[in-house]
């Protein structure tokens, strides 16, 4: 069993196309639950949400990573992975996961890069130097950077590593470290996600990242930028 962690806040107008494509993957349905924790949407996102998964609950714990271990700690599954509400997973992409961990018994986590949803040459370069930062990490082995929105663990493991940090930015660096203490992580390049570039297109991609480095370099937290819950129009 295999249990997906989707944390949404106000997706009304995202989150189907991406339960939706959880719903067509290549394993039975019987073989994943799909988990939406929600931080308090104020839209019609659990409305539609409770149409396709098969558990909506409002979060307790703070920040998205919070609402990750809200899902970890609600899952029925062996293993856990995670996305966005405004994601795309391309139909295999559970069974990718599985097999992951099924070939390589020490696994304790597993990531892969992504594509842009809106497709344009300039979010492709983005994303591009984005999947090459995450290759140089990993195959230099100086870090980890793994995205929430295409990454699976070991629930076992990931609960001994100590879960998720509930900070605003960084959550997914950090974590990854940890996981490295308990078991292999592994980078899977065929493993590929539709990520969508809203945030980068309305708010600019130098500003964007800025703002993430900043808030990383400062401990995950700071009064000067806030980077989870944005509004978007």
């Amino acid at each position: 069993m295999i249990s997906v962690i989707v944390p949404s806040f106000n997706e009304e107008a995202n989150i189907a196309q991406c339960l939706v494509s959880l719903s067509h993957q290549t394993l039975a349905r019987n073989e994943y639950e799909v988990i939406v924790v929600d931080g308090g949407s104020t839209d019609k996102t659990c409305e539609i949400a409770r149409k396709y998964a098969d558990m909506v609950f409002i979060q307790k714990s703070k920040k998205v990573g919070g609402a990750r271990n809200d899902g970890v700690e609600a899952a029925k599954g062996d293993i856990v992975a995670t996305t966005d509400a405004d994601c795309i997973l391309p139909s295999d992409w559970l069974e990718q996961i599985r097999d992951a961990f099924l070939k390589e018994p020490e696994l304790a986590q597993v990531y892969g890069p992504v594509y842009p949803i809106e497709d344009s040459i300039g979010n492709r370069f983005s994303l591009f130097l984005a999947n090459t930062f995450s290759r140089i990490g990993y195959y230099s082995r100086t870090f980890y950077y793994t995205l929430g929105c295409n990454t699976a663990f070991r629930k076992e493991l990931f609960v001994k590593a100590g879960m998720y940090r509930c900070i605003d930015a960084g959550d997914d660096l950090e974590i990854a470290m940890r996981m490295k203490d308990v078991g292999r992580v592994r980078f899977l390049g065929s493993l590929k996600v539709g990520f969508s570039m809203r945030r980068y297109q309305q708010f600019g991609t130098a500003k964007s990242l800025y703002e993430w480095f900043y808030i990383v370099a400062h401990g995950g937290e700071t009064q000067k930028y806030a980077y989870s819950k944005k509004q978007y129009k």
